[in-house]
Parts: C-alpha cells; sequence; structure tokens
C-alpha cells in the first residue's frame, strides 16, 4: 500500500549576490591594462618563459614567477575562430573573431578580440595591436580589441 502525497512547486528566484576576485597576479594584469595602457607578462626564473596571463607558477618548471616583465601591445595570431551570428552577449557587432594571440616577446597565447571589418584578411601569423578603452572599467575588455597592422 502507498500512500501519495499531493506535492506543490513554488516557482520563485533567490538572488545571492557575491563577488570574485582573480587573485593578486590577474589583478596587477588588469590594472595595468586600465591604468597605463600597458601589458604585463611574468618571468619563470628557471627556465625564462614569459606567462600572458601572469600565472604565479611555471607550468613547465613548477617555480614560482614573480619577475614581472612589460610587454609590447603588439603580437602575433596563432589561432582564430571569426564569429558571424549576433547575441545579446556578444561585446561587438559580428562579423569579429576571437583569437589567440602570442605578444611579442611573450611565449604563451592568450585569447581576445581581433576587430576587422572582412574577416577573409584574418590569417594565422598576422600582425595584430592592442587598441585600449578611453575610459577603463578594471576588466580585460579595456583593451577593447585587437586590429590588424
Amino acid at each position: 500500500m502507498t500512500d501519495e502525497i499531493e506535492k506543490k512547486v513554488y516557482r520563485g528566484r533567490i538572488k545571492v549576490p557575491y563577488k570574485h576576485t582573480a587573485g593578486a597576479y590577474v589583478e596587477k594584469f588588469i590594472t595595468e591594462i586600465g591604468k597605463n595602457n600597458k601589458i604585463f607578462g611574468v618571468k619563470c626564473p628557471k627556465c625564462g618563459e614569459i606567462s600572458v596571463p601572469p600565472k604565479m607558477i611555471c607550468f613547465k618548471c613548477f617555480e614560482k614567477m614573480e619577475e614581472w616583465v612589460e610587454l609590447g601591445n603588439q603580437g602575433t595570431i596563432t589561432g582564430f575562430t571569426v564569429v558571424t551570428h549576433s547575441t545579446p552577449v556578444m561585446p561587438l557587432e559580428p562579423p569579429f573573431a576571437y583569437a589567440r594571440i602570442k605578444l611579442d616577446g611573450a611565449d604563451t597565447d592568450f585569447v581576445h578580440i581581433i576587430n576587422e571589418g572582412d574577416p577573409a584578411k584574418l590569417e594565422i601569423g598576422a600582425k595584430v595591436e592592442a587598441v585600449f578603452k578611453e575610459k577603463p572599467r578594471k576588466r580585460i575588455l579595456d583593451i577593447e580589441y585587437f586590429k590588424l597592422i
């Protein structure tokens, strides 16, 4: 014998406000971009690899990285994908690309936006340059996008 209990469902939302910190290394990285239009990486004391975005520990040597190195605002596309469809969360109107970029002087790639009106001009090995926002908000998008040079 089973007793059936009437189940009621109440729909609603619970708001849970929170703040997240990216850590001291990413904080310094973002602050330098926003305040000074400068991009920094960190250098491994053992193998000399320069990582962007900065990491506290070298992924090759497992050494703590504490030496900050200023890099330029130019780099090379090492891979990309073109965005052709729009959604409300897109940072730009399509077409644009997300690309892996190796900044000059860095040994690692990072992903950012390439704003090029004609996606056919994009290619692996193309040189790009950072375009910084006029009014920074202390986020990675203070580099508004990279452009072909």
